[in-house]
């Protein structure tokens, strides 16, 4: 049986009402289920849009031989990283940095972590003496900046590499919006790219020179080493591994937190629930604030939408999928399917501690991805996000002084403009 497939005058009037691609996916979720397909040109293939818990398993977990990743796009920025590199050449990239990111790997970054919440607790204790109006994104995104450049290099985040890199945020915000054309892409962003290889460019110059920063090795010392003994570990590839760590080490993080302070300025009983959960400090405590991020999560999950190919024929969901198909996996949906989770727009933490309302299932929850492609920081993001957050939560809470009305599906889910606050009365 061939996957089932969205009427193309429906498709139609989503392209003459200038809608975005999540509207036109939630269309197909809404009229096909969890597996069904869409044409947004006369001349291309169909494309089929991957929702249900046990399709998206086949896909993402059981069979990634079967369902590949082709490139990225954010390859411009990260080149050949580990998020956009493919095949042996994937294996070993990740092979390589996976021991960094859990065990004694995650250990060596506790301090460091911590370290990087102190500063931005100590910044915000000013804000609330002074009333400085400041903006959360910019908050965020300096904040996990700073964790994940000690975690890189063993130093903290100075200004004016934290200036240089603001480049990163820039080319990210830009990907949904670079001309299709290679060339021209790559001259729209190539002075944002140019400050980027700079940083990367003296950050390994300093490890091959220095060895560990004063927090110790980091993980850019990992990726010098292995210049040195692997010959594919080139100075572009230590590059492309530095930058691809940069990016998706702060930008999915400093979103998540964004969002949840949005959250709580419209659920403030959820920050009361979880402070109340147990002393500072306390395991019970630190439940609670996980629950919160998990609930953030789910509504707007790092990784909202997962491309993949099938280069060979496959049956998926009983649907027969021809060779060279390609699919979206959608998290983003899945996270909001109501035979999934009841109430799917409703912000509720306590989804994630009472029995029986959160799906079983492993495909219905996965903001990091599934499977051996899934995000390898998961558990830092998780770990610096639920630190920050157990310093800054017990302060003065932010008043939000502009809230955007819209969100931008990108790279990331991220809000479309400013949210400015300040602390205190």
């Amino acid at each position: 049986m061939a996957v089932p497939e969205l009427d193309p005058g429906l498709v139609a009037r989503w392209r003459a009402d200038g809608g975005a691609l999540v509207d036109l996916l939630a269309l197909v979720r809404e009229r096909l289920g969890g597996v069904g397909a869409f044409r947004t040109g006369p001349g291309g293939g169909a494309t089929v849009l991957v929702t249900d818990p046990d399709a998206v398993r086949h896909v993402l977990a059981l069979h990634p031989d079967r369902y590949v990743k082709r490139s990225h796009r954010a390859r411009i920025l990260v080149g050949d990283g580990v998020l956009s590199a493919t095949g042996d050449a994937w294996q070993r990239q990740r092979r390589l940095l996976q021991s960094q990111f859990t065990g004694t790997g995650m250990r060596r970054y506790e301090r460091r972590i911590t370290a990087a919440a102190r500063v931005t607790a100590a910044r915000w204790e000013a804000y609330a003496r002074t009333g400085e109006v400041f903006d959360l994104g910019d908050e965020m995104r300096r904040f996990a900046l700073d964790t994940v450049w000690r975690a890189l290099t063993g130093h903290p985040l100075d200004p004016g590499t934290e200036a240089e890199l603001a480049s990163v945020a820039g080319v990210v915000a830009a990907l949904p919006s670079l001309p299709t054309d290679a060339v021209a892409a790559q001259a729209a962003v190539a002075a944002d790219i140019a400050r980027i290889d700079a940083v990367a460019e003296r950050a390994v110059r300093a490890a091959r020179a220095t060895g560990a920063g004063p927090e110790g090795p980091g993980l850019l010392h990992v990726l010098v080493e292995a210049g040195g003994a692997r010959p594919e570990y080139t100075d572009r590839l230590i590059r492309d591994e530095l930058v691809t760590l940069l990016m998706a080490g702060h930008e999915t993080t400093a979103t998540t937190l964004t969002w949840l302070y949005l959250l709580l300025d419209r659920h403030p009983e959820a920050r009361d629930r979880a402070l109340a959960a147990g002393p500072e400090g306390s395991p019970e405590r630190q439940r609670a604030v996980q629950t919160l991020v998990h609930e953030t999560l789910r509504l707007y999950p790092s990784a909202w939408i997962l491309p993949r190919h099938a280069p060979g024929a496959d049956t998926l969901a009983g649907h027969e999928l021809p060779a060279g198909t390609d699919l979206l996996v959608c998290p983003h949906l899945t996270h909001r399917d109501p035979e999934l989770w009841p109430e799917p727009e409703h912000f509720d933490p306590a989804r994630f501690t009472t029995p029986g309302r959160r799906p079983g299932h492993p495909g219905a929850y996965l903001p990091f991805g599934l499977g051996p492609r899934a995000c390898l920081g998961l558990q830092f993001a998780l770990r610096e996000t639920v630190t920050l957050l157990e310093h800054l939560l017990p302060g003065p809470v932010p008043r939000l002084r502009s809230v955007p009305d819209r969100t931008a599906y990108g790279l990331t889910v991220r809000p479309e403009g400013p949210v400015t606050a300040v602390l205190g009365g």
